[in-house]
């Protein structure tokens, strides 16, 4: 099972405040943990949403909207990508992240990634092999 995990942004993560060397440390601790036991798929950081854009789609008109945007709890600082073998594994996880916003309280989303098997008939085995090209063909393998 593949899980993302989403840190909400706080005032101090969309000011573009970075984070001070104590947290770095801990987090790169973590992160090793994370590595080693074989958990960890990916994992960054994400820049302010003043430097970020939104893209909102209404048939086929496209319309551009730059940051900031204005819901702090509503927006995302940064992001691992876990494979686990199980929600009660990722929760277990997620409980040692050192905290990513010191002195504020802070929330960490879960989420499961969908996999292929999820999709059922809808998938087809033309739609399967397809997934399967692109991933082998990505970056990243997956």
């Amino acid at each position: 099972m593949r899980f993302m995990i989403l840190i909400k942004a706080d005032s101090n993560s969309e000011s573009g405040a970075m984070p001070e060397e104590r947290l770095l440390t801990d987090m790169g601790k973590f992160n090793e943990e994370l590595v080693k036991a074989g958990v960890m798929l990916a994992g960054e950081g994400l820049h302010p949403s003043s430097k970020g854009a939104r893209v909102k789609f209404s048939g086929s008109t496209r319309t551009v909207i730059d940051g900031p945007f204005t819901e702090t709890k509503e927006l995302i600082a940064g992001f691992w990508l876990w494979q686990v073998k199980s929600r009660d594994e990722a929760i277990e996880w997620v409980k040692r992240i050192p905290n990513p916003m010191p002195g504020t309280e802070t929330e960490v989303e879960l989420r499961q990634v969908f996999e292929a098997e999820d999709f059922g008939d809808a998938l087809t085995p033309e739609l399967r092999d397809q997934e399967q090209r692109l991933r082998a063909s990505s970056p990243s393998g997956r």
